[in-house]
């Protein structure tokens, strides 16, 4: 148990985090319980200023963002397994730079020792011929035993390359949304100090995304359903996106797509596209056959600094869904 709360403050938390699940909307479940839970201690800082923000931000609480809190401020996985990921991507870079090397030594070695066998001169023909004899021997031995080695590099080769798939696959976990395959939070903050590393001054346009109306189908229709339209929803959004560009799932139903260097004119472009493009989509029950509503998005763009944190940008994206709606043409710049 991690709390160390006697049973008299336990009770009383208790009481304010089950008022505090009302007043968030949400079920009692032991993700929202366990958040609740901490936030009412007030003793994670981070947490509560997280969730303060959110709020503060005119977003409800859901899963979404409570499972990315969990994850965040309570396991608090996510520093400890970046840096461990860094880490050891760097040995295996290192590892790969020096079996590099030692297999190049080697062939220069031996390419050195063949070019040289036939400038040894000796006065005693014989004694020079059972030189040059004994070197090319050796020549071939080294050989050989290269031959080994480079098969033993081969093999470390191909294990590393396995070892770098599966921190691949780890680095998917911590840093892409399991349902949409955009990046998270996590990840657009670290794009921003690469970025920020790179060039101080650069900017991003920044197309925050919204689902119209999708609590109310959430509600209508249950989460699995909700679940597989959100993800082509995504996928429809992403396609408008091209390497250069970062999709962000910044909430249940809302996207944040920064797009480095680019005229807000062209983001305007960009997201008029991805609205019609949403809005034409078409989605059927595969189990009962009925269509379901035709949906939309509010989107907003604007230009941001990637000086700015990531949960900065979030916040002052989400003004521009409120601005676009009454000047559709314009687009905001902090």
């Amino acid at each position: 148990m991690k709390y160390h709360d006697s049973i008299q403050d336990a009770e009383k938390i208790l009481a304010i985090s089950v008022k505090q699940l009302r007043l968030w909307n949400l079920p009692i479940s032991p993700f929202n319980y366990t958040i609740s839970y901490e936030y009412a201690r007030k003793k994670n800082a981070p947490l509560t200023k997280a969730i303060d923000q959110h709020i503060a931000s005119g977003k409800a609480l859901d899963n979404f963002i409570i499972e990315e809190l969990y994850q965040q401020y309570i396991l608090g996985q996510s520093s400890f397994r970046d840096e461990l990921i860094s880490d050891v991507e760097g040995v295996l870079s290192a590892v790969e730079l020096n079996n590099s090397h030692s297999s190049q030594t080697l062939d220069n070695f031996v390419d050195t020792l063949d070019a040289n066998i036939g400038n040894i001169q000796s006065a005693d023909k014989k004694r020079s011929s059972t030189a040059i004899l004994s070197l090319r021997k050796a020549s071939k031995k080294l050989k050989q035993q290269q031959a080994i080695l480079n098969k033993q590099l081969q093999a470390s080769k191909t294990l590393t390359t396995q070892l770098k798939s599966e921190l691949a696959e780890t680095r998917k976990e911590i840093y892409l949304d399991p349902l949409t395959k955009f990046y998270n939070r996590k990840a657009m903050s670290k794009h921003l100090d690469t970025w920020l590393n790179d060039d101080p001054h650069k900017s991003v346009a920044a197309i925050v995304i919204n689902i119209d109306h999708f609590s109310q189908f959430n509600q209508r229709f249950g989460p699995l359903i909700s679940d597989v339209l959100l993800s082509k929803i995504a996928n429809k959004v992403g396609s408008y996106v091209d390497d250069s560009g970062l999709s962000i799932r910044s909430g249940g139903d809302e996207f944040i797509i920064l797009l480095p260097d680019l005229e807000t004119t062209i983001a305007n472009e960009i997201a008029t596209k991805i609205s019609q493009g949403v809005e034409k989509l078409r989605f059927v029950s595969s189990k009962s056959g009925i269509r379901l509503p035709k949906m939309t998005v509010t989107v907003g763009v604007g230009q941001f600094k990637v000086a700015e944190e990531a949960n900065t940008i979030i916040k002052k994206a989400r003004k521009l869904l409120n601005f676009s709606s009454t000047n559709p043409n314009q687009a905001l710049a902090y």
